[in-house]
Formats: C-alpha cells, structure tokens, sequence
C-alpha cells in the first residue's frame, strides 16, 4: 500500500532562484507528495516567497530558523517537523536541482520493494547506473576518497555515504532518535547514515545523477568538508566508548 502522506524537507539559504521550481516539480509528483522548506532565514529573501506560494498551496510548507543556523540543524528540525506533521515517509534533498525530483518516486517505490523492504534509500551516485558526470576530475577523486575514507571508518556498506539525497521510513528516524542528532553541518548525513546502520536497519541505494546546480552559489566550503570529516572520527570514537 502507497504511504499516506510523503513529506520532502529542504533545507535552504539563499535558495530564492530554485525553491518555488523544485517544490513545483516535487508537488507535480502526486498527491501525496508534500513539500516542507526549512530555510535559515536566508537575506535573499526564500522564506518570503515561499510564505507567499503557501497561501494558494496547502501542500507548501515553511520552517523558518532564527538561531542555531546550520545544515545538521536544519536538517534535524525538518525531519522532527515532517515526523511532527504525520509523515509516513520523509525525504531530504537539496533545493539546487543537483538531487533532480525525477529519481524521488523510484526512491519512494524502493522502501516498499516486495521481499526486500528497507528503512533508508540513497540516491547513489556509487552504485551501477549512477554518475557525478558533470563535476571535474579531481573533484570526482575527492569524493571516492572521502567515501573509501568513510566506510572503512565507519563501517558502513554503502557506495555513497556522502549523498544528501535520502528517503527515510518515518519508522527509521523515530528508531534512531533523530532528536538526539548532534552534527551541525552536511557532517549530519554521515551520522544518520552510521546510526541507521548500527540499528541494524536495511538501506539501499538506487542510481542517481548528480548535477552540479544551474543557479544561485554554494555555502559549502573546504572548512566546512574538513569539520564534516572531523565528525566521522567523532562518530567511530563515540561508538568505540560506548556513547553513541
């Protein structure tokens, strides 16, 4: 049976070029299909329009933070939000189009794959069919390495342990405690992903194609993939001690 109610959170800042198209696509996919945008108070005015796009669309959602800015952060209050508003199944994209609305109904379709149900999809850019195409060499080479670095680490059977493209079972996020969630940037992925795992809970990936995004810049910086990294030592020192 197809889940009642699918709630995609996206966290934003200074997303106003992008939003109201992906939420549209997001939106055209059914029904179902509600969208919850999770913006950090972004000063190139995203809360705004999306305020204004959720008085003609019930289906339209906003979250707008104040304090404790962040990509983990945001991350954690959407999921609590969707969970908070009777989500049977939570999904986390980018708002850049590099995670493309097309590929989330394969992701929602794999949770429920008959004889092989699982609590978390990825969307992979690892695995047979998927591909990082657009991006340069060297910044292809990053990624294998960062992965390679963060299944050894961690311990983790998956291709692509960096993807911020997840379908969650609502079930999944209430089984790991996702209020407890301590990573404040993209480190947020790698933790959610090694505790999913460490609950023994099935997870996926289907093949994706990551894009590099069309309009408005990136916030994501060398600093913040270093602390990210720094994190995942945190997570494997955490599980050794017995504190995770």
């Amino acid at each position: 049976m197809a889940p009642r109610k699918i709630i995609c959170t996206v966290p934003t800042y200074n997303e106003a070029e992008n939003i109201l198209q992906l939420s549209n696509e997001l939106l055209a996919l059914g029904p179902e299909y509600e969208v919850l945008v999770v913006d950090d108070d972004s000063p190139d005015g995203t809360s705004p329009l999306v305020e204004s796009a959720a008085k003609d669309e019930p289906r339209l959602h906003l979250l707008c933070r104040n304090t404790d800015r962040g990509r983990g952060a945001a991350g954690r209050d959407g999921f609590l939000k969707a969970l908070a508003m009777g989500a049977d199944v939570v999904l986390e994209m980018d708002a850049d189009f590099s995670h493309h609305p097309r590929f989330v109904p394969t992701m929602v379709a794999r949770l429920d794959q008959p004889g092989a149900e699982v609590g978390l999809v990825l969307g992979s850019r690892g695995v047979e069919g998927g591909s990082d195409a657009d991006r340069g060499l060297v910044r292809q080479l990053v990624t294998v390495l960062a992965n390679l670095y963060i299944r050894i680490l961690l311990g983790v059977g998956v291709r692509d342990c960096n993807s911020g493209f997840r379908c969650w079972r609502a079930a999944t996020l209430q089984a790991i405690r996702v209020e407890d969630t301590f990573s404040k940037g993209p480190a947020i992925v790698q933790e959610l992903l090694f505790k999913t795992a460490r609950a023994g809970i099935p997870i996926a990936e289907i093949p994706i194609e990551f894009v590099d995004r069309v309009r408005g810049e990136s916030t994501l910086t060398l600093g913040i993939l270093v602390r990210g990294y720094t994190t995942v030592l945190k997570l494997r020192w955490m599980a050794i001690t017995g504190k995770l």
